[in-house]
């Protein structure tokens, strides 16, 4: 076995094999670039070496910066993680050629399924189901057009030399194909450094399911059974679960030998997965992914087996020590992936520090693997996978229900999540009923995004818990001179306190009542109290008890429903009237990124809903659309130029004010 084991990634996958690592005695070597300096994994490993600055290309993407780090530091293995590297043939020989071991399948393997276009030739030969498309080498756009007329639309576009739904366009009619061509290429260049395309005939309803597959140097070659990851925005998955449910035995097993016909067809070993699309009995190729999966925890939970330790036991040489009949599932396991990114604004990805961050500890069922911690940065330059909650249980509906006790006691502050989007999916019962397809999200997306507002009993303690002092960031001062407790001489003691909470401002007036607080809203009458009681807020109003989880910083408080987190933030009354934006008709940049499209220039005029500049970030890319029908007066930023959160990017005036008549913005 290994002695000295380097991990060529960052966050959640970086901390897992960390973990396995040093259970097997393993020294273990993080690497980092600036942005990641403080990064959990940095602080979890037995030592850390930077390699760059914060760009991947410089830092987690160069070969040559990571091997120059492993041979600097000893390193006798490198474990890839995924993303990044896990898939280039390049690093793979790299290290084979360094000798270092690489803890992952040959440099062969992974070239043989690193081009989709190649990939999808070789397992049509070998005669393993292939969905109709165009897999070709003829890259130019006249041919692309050509064979994506031929076969017909609905279609989708994927670049041919990467994974996880980055790029992927689905593209409906014959209008929409110049644009998606053009911005699957540009993305495909941008993640891959591979423009190729390859075209497919588009199935609107099937399942993504794919098979878990082990293999050793010595010819030992096993499946661990199914996993269905259907629920999916953006093509990227959000749940995965393990065995898949609802496929009848015959087609389990036809799914399991095609599995292990692709891997035999490329000489693979260590662990991998092939994943296919499934649809009323039948089911299609769609890739291999040559290392090991984000989802990989629901296999091991059925299977009680850890695939890291097998990753490193395989790439050090041993043999497999089971057979496939004793590789008998046990249970349900369910996953969900809780990413830095904004439902309410279709999946905006959401960047800055974590104020406060709390995982399900020691809860019946629910396993966490987390990347970040309290104080953590959540970086725009990388993916936004924070952590992933696992749900397991003798069957599905335990699984859930475990998965769901998870998600609703996370607490995270800082940045926008899909903690409860997670869990109010896990709810619905076209979930809990059955097995939901691809179509799952865009099906029940109004119903499980639906922005929440407080009630009368949460505005009440959030008015309360800023009023009384409760954990204020500095001790409390007993001084009558510092008192805000609205004392007036033979008047009532009123205080009004200006809430601001979904984008409304609510005023409250709080008034002291013997031993009890009366709490008026427009529409809300209450009496009662709210005490602290470590993180959690004891409420109580006529005679009713209630216990809410809270976190405040400053004038800036959050508490929770189940996993719903409600933000408020206290105005200064002596401000209130100062708009929340400086100007007016502007359009902000919600986090980093560079542009990677103009779309418009100054003077045009443009429809509600055009696309005006697409920005780059955490690897995928996020059109700014106009809000309303108007004429484009500025562009603050060109193609290829980086922007900053809250940056004005566009400014826009009404349709019915000419260009340069404008009146200047106002700068109050």
């Amino acid at each position: 076995m290994f002695t000295r084991l380097l991990i060529a990634n960052r966050g959640e996958i970086a901390c897992r094999v960390i973990r396995t690592a040093r259970r097997l005695g393993i020294h273990t070597i993080a690497v980092y670039s600036d942005a990641d300096a403080h990064s959990r994994h940095v602080r979890l490993a037995d030592e850390a070496r930077h390699l760059g600055p914060a760009a991947a290309r410089d830092s987690y993407l160069s070969i040559e910066r990571i091997l120059a780090v492993a041979t600097d530091a000893a390193a006798d293995a490198i474990h890839p993680g995924y993303g990044f590297l896990s898939e280039s043939a390049e690093f793979a020989a790299a290290c084979a050629a360094q000798g270092i071991a690489f803890v992952g399948p040959p440099a062969a393997a992974i070239a043989a399924m690193g081009s989709k276009r190649a990939a999808k030739e070789s397992m049509r030969r070998a005669g393993i189901p292939v969905l109709a498309g165009y897999h070709g080498a003829d890259q130019s756009p006249e041919r692309l057009d050509a064979e994506a007329r031929a076969l017909g639309f609905p279609l989708i576009i994927k670049p041919s030399g990467g994974g996880g739904g980055k790029g992927m366009q689905i593209v409906n009619d014959g209008d929409a194909l110049a644009a998606a061509l053009a911005g699957a290429r540009r993305l495909a260049q941008s993640a891959f450094s591979d423009p190729a395309l390859v075209l497919e005939r588009y199935l609107p309803a099937p399942r993504h399911v794919e098979v878990q597959v082990l293999c050793d140097a010595h010819g030992g070659a096993l499946h661990l059974h199914t996993r269905d990851c259907s629920v999916q925005r953006r093509h990227q998955k959000l749940i995965e679960e393990a065995p898949a449910p609802e496929i009848p035995a015959e087609v389990r097993e036809r799914l399991h030998r095609a599995a292990l016909g692709v891997a035999a067809a490329v000489g693979y070993v260590n662990a991998g997965t092939v994943e296919f699309l499934y649809s009323d009995g039948e089911f299609w190729f769609m890739e291999m992914n040559t290392r090991l999966q984000v989802e990989h925890g629901v296999t091991e939970e059925i299977f009680a087996i850890d695939l890291v330790e097998w990753q490193l036991r395989i790439a050090a040489g041993e043999r497999l020590t089971f057979t496939q009949d004793e590789l008998v599932p046990r249970g349900h396991a369910i996953e969900a992936r809780i990413c830095a990114e904004d439902p309410l604004h279709e999946f905006a990805p959401s960047a800055g520090s974590l104020d406060y961050v709390r995982w399900p500890a020691d809860a019946p069922g629910v396993r966490v693997e987390a990347g970040f911690e309290t104080g953590d940065e959540v970086s725009s330059h990388y993916d936004s996978l924070i952590a992933k909650l696992i749900g397991t249980g003798s069957n599905r509906s335990e699984a859930i229900a475990a998965l769901l006790r998870g998600l609703r006691s996370s607490r995270i502050v800082g940045v926008a999540t899909n903690t409860a989007w997670l869990a109010a999916a896990l709810s619905l019962p076209a979930f809990g009923g059955g097995a939901p397809d691809t179509r799952f999200a865009a099906q029940h997306g109004s119903r499980l995004a639906a922005f929440e507002t407080p009630d009368a009993e949460e505005m009440a303690a959030a008015a309360l818990a800023f009023i009384d002092g409760i954990g204020a960031a500095s001790p409390r001062s007993w001084s009558p001179w510092d008192a805000c407790d609205g004392f007036r001489i033979n008047l009532p003691g009123v205080q009004t306190v200006l809430l601001r909470s979904g984008g409304v401002t609510h005023p409250v007036e709080v008034t002291r009542e013997a031993k009890l607080w009366r709490v008026r809203a427009p529409g809300v009458e209450l009496l009662g109290e709210v005490a602290a009681e470590g993180d959690r807020l004891d409420v109580r109003f006529g005679g009713a008890r209630r216990r809410l989880d809270w976190y405040r910083d400053a004038d800036r408080l959050s508490l929770w429903r189940g996993a719903v987190r409600l933000d408020f933030h206290r105005l200064d009354l002596r401000r209130a009237e100062v708009r929340a934006s400086a100007y007016e008709g502007e359009l902000i940049a919600r986090l980093p990124g560079v542009v990677s499209t103009v779309a418009v220039a100054a003077g045009d005029r443009v429809e509600a809903g055009a696309v005006l500049l697409v920005i780059e970030a955490m690897k995928m890319e996020h059109a700014v659309r106009a809000p309303r029908a108007g004429i484009v007066r500025k562009l603050r930023y060109a193609r290829g130029e980086r922007v900053d959160e809250g940056d004005v990017l566009v400014e826009l005036d009404d349709a019915a004010v000419a260009p340069g008549a404008a009146e200047a913005p106002n700068e109050g």
